[in-house]
């Protein structure tokens, strides 16, 4: 009997030698939930699956933590069963997919396919999330007037800060990098019932689907990198020299065009000069508390630097680049204060998973000493970009002690080997991931078409051109897509001719937000001109008044209605005319030919304060007092309003 035990023991050691071990995996889950965006009225009605999947924090361990990854599918608009699906991975890392919903929700490939968006674990709707509120620390440190190595300082331990922050909790930071969400995506697959799927990736998710696609080539029919991440190695080695060789294309862009080397003469030398000037004397502008607590903003070299940086990252803000370094040289305040929302948005991130995965697996392959000498090619820059450069010293403090063998260096080598068709955009003036890495990243695949995005900065995919070409393409991924598609855009236009007004983005923001409560006493006021405009005009041409005084209060309140409601209907014509072509504008002011609206402003002040003169002071011979009060006060409250934006241009 002793011996019989004893068999089924070995026989059972055998075959469990064999058995995969038992892992995590087996709380693997997929549950609906109601919308992330509740009271977002046009998703109500709309054909979207919302919902989170549980999966393990660390895939390696048998006993680690469950997390939550923030799911939407965007369901075919043919409401077919068995339709295709197309899974978004977006960038950062850090940012949120989800959040893209309303890129992707009128997407042409939305009626063929199903759009998956999740969050990045970590980040965005995704639960837990790691440290959403460092974005704003980096800000308050980027707003204040202190030297690059103040800054880089306070960045560690901010960052450190937040590190400590995710232990105490339990979270598992060595988890969160490409690998871990690669397994993400394999499980949400598998939970959704697809049997594979197009992967779009973007930006940093380029990187994240290349590995993603490394590790499951069977998950995918098709591959799009949007902005792509051609070797992690050279990814922040060769930051500076990515950004310079963009900058360089405006410079040579603007020399090339008369009217704006005219404009805006030696344009790559007055670059020069703005660092040296700010690097002494510091700009610093007003900003709302929505924002900044302090409601200030100071502008050094290193911001300088990264706002010019940023803007090559969009072609209507590549456009304006000329503009905008030289309202840096004039230190325009109102003008430069708008660009505060740009940082802000920049640092919108959850930064705890970005540092998790770039100390993970990206800052350990790049070599700060590669960083400098790339840097030393630009001696006029005085030094490279140090929001970027300090990261290598956050990951050093990050990973302290933490052995070699965790960092993660991921072989995409065996991508040569796989057969499924990529599509890559790259967009010319990309200072991130430059238009040079198109040609590299399609080499590493054995079926593979660059698509250069001419005029374009970063993810040129998502523009009306570049959804039409991956539409196609995810369509038909065996047909050759139109390589030379954005030969066929607009060219790149900068921005010339711009009388400068602080009160023009302030307005644009305020109809914009359509706040009734703020609202409501400009609409009341302008029907209470129109109307006095129509029912007096005709009385006074009709010669219903004998009395010069009711004459003449009369014909000034309405020549001022008329000229305030001419001033307001044409800023608003201008802002909705400049919005279709280059909204950036607005943020400095509006075209020249727009200038006679702020003279039309000046004179509609003049004549409202004089027609207010005139009542007061004949006032005991006006007839009808309390209607032609209601007029002139309907006047004020117009002109109150333009002083509040700041339209009058003193």
């Amino acid at each position: 009997m002793i011996l019989i035990k004893r068999l089924f023991v070995l026989i059972g050691i055998f075959f469990l030698g064999f058995l995969p071990p038992l892992t995590a995996q087996n709380s693997v889950s997929f549950e609906e939930a109601k919308s992330f965006y509740p009271y977002a009225k046009v998703l109500k009605n709309d054909s979207i699956i919302w919902g989170y999947l549980s999966v393990p924090e660390n895939w390696e361990k048998e006993d680690t933590n469950t997390i939550k990854i923030g799911v939407t599918v965007l369901k075919s608009r043919e409401n077919k069963e068995d339709v295709p699906a197309v899974v978004f991975i977006q960038g950062g890392p850090g940012a949120s997919g989800v959040s893209n919903i309303w890129s992707w929700r009128l997407h042409p490939l939305r009626k063929t396919h199903d759009i998956v968006l999740f969050d990045v674990r970590g980040t965005g709707f995704s639960k837990p999330r790691l440290c959403p509120n460092l974005g704003e620390e980096f800000l308050k440190i980027l707003a204040k007037n202190q030297s690059e190595v103040e800054d880089e300082k306070q960045k560690v331990n901010a960052a450190l800060a937040c590190k400590q922050e995710l232990i105490r909790k339990g979270i598992d930071t060595d988890a969160y990098h490409s690998g871990s969400v690669a397994k993400d995506l394999h499980a949400l697959m598998s939970n959704l019932g697809y049997k594979g799927w197009s992967v779009y990736g973007v930006s940093y998710g380029t990187y994240m689907a290349q590995v993603y696609a490394s590790i499951y080539p069977e998950d995918v029919t098709s591959l799009v990198l949007d902005s792509s991440i051609a070797d992690i190695k050279a990814y922040y080695t060769e930051n500076t020299s990515n950004y310079m060789n963009s900058l360089n294309k405006v410079f040579d862009a603007c020399k090339n065009d008369p009217n704006c080397n005219q404009q805006y003469p030696n344009l790559e030398e007055t670059y020069y000069e703005v660092i040296n000037e700010m690097e002494n004397n510091p700009i610093t502008v007003p900003v709302s508390k929505n924002f900044i607590e302090g409601e200030s903003f100071t502008f050094n070299s290193e911001d300088f630097k990264v706002a010019i940086q940023q803007a090559l990252y969009n072609k209507q803000l590549v456009e304006v680049i000329p503009l905008l370094i030289h309202q840096f040289k004039d230190k325009n305040k109102d003008a430069l204060g708008n660009l505060v929302t740009a940082f802000s948005s920049l640092l919108m991130m959850d930064y705890g998973v970005y540092y998790c995965v770039s100390c993970n697996e990206t800052l350990p392959n790049n070599e700060l000493s590669n960083f400098e000498l790339n840097v030393s090619k630009y001696d006029k820059l005085h030094g490279g970009l140090a929001f970027y450069k300090s990261d290598f010293k956050v990951c050093d403090k990050w990973n302290i002690n933490k052995p070699d063998s965790l960092f993660k260096n991921f072989d995409l080598d065996p991508l040569k080997e796989e057969n499924f068709p990529v599509l890559i955009f790259s967009g010319e003036y990309d200072p991130i991931t430059p238009d040079t890495n198109g040609e590299k990243v399609a080499e590493r695949f054995n079926t593979a078409h660059n698509i250069p995005g001419s005029t374009y900065g970063h993810v040129p995919g998502f523009t009306g051109i570049g959804k039409s070409v991956a539409t196609s393409f995810i369509k038909n991924p065996n047909q050759k897509p139109d390589v030379m598609a954005f030969k066929k855009v607009v060219k790149m236009e900068i921005v010339k001719d711009i009388t400068v007004n602080k009160g023009v983005a302030k307005m644009g923001n305020s109809l914009n937000e359509m706040n009734l409560i703020f609202l409501a006493p400009l609409v009341i006021a302008i029907s209470v001109m129109l109307v006095f405009i129509l029912v007096y005009s005709f009385k006074i041409f009709r010669k219903k008044y004998n009395n010069l005084s009711d004459n003449l209060v009369r014909g000034l309140s309405i020549l001022s209605s008329t000229l305030g409601l001419i001033c307001l209907i044409g800023l608003v014509g201008a802002l909705l005319k400049v919005t279709e072509h280059n909204y950036f504008i607005l943020a400095f002011g509006l075209p020249q030919n727009y200038a006679y609206l702020f003279t039309l402003s000046i004179v509609f002040l003049v004549l409202v304060i004089l027609t207010a003169l005139v009542f007061l002071i004949r006032i005991k011979k006006i007839s009808n007092r309390s209607i032609v009060f209601s007029v002139i006060f309907s006047n004020i409250l117009l002109a109150t309003y333009m002083i509040y934006w700041g339209i009058f241009p003193f």
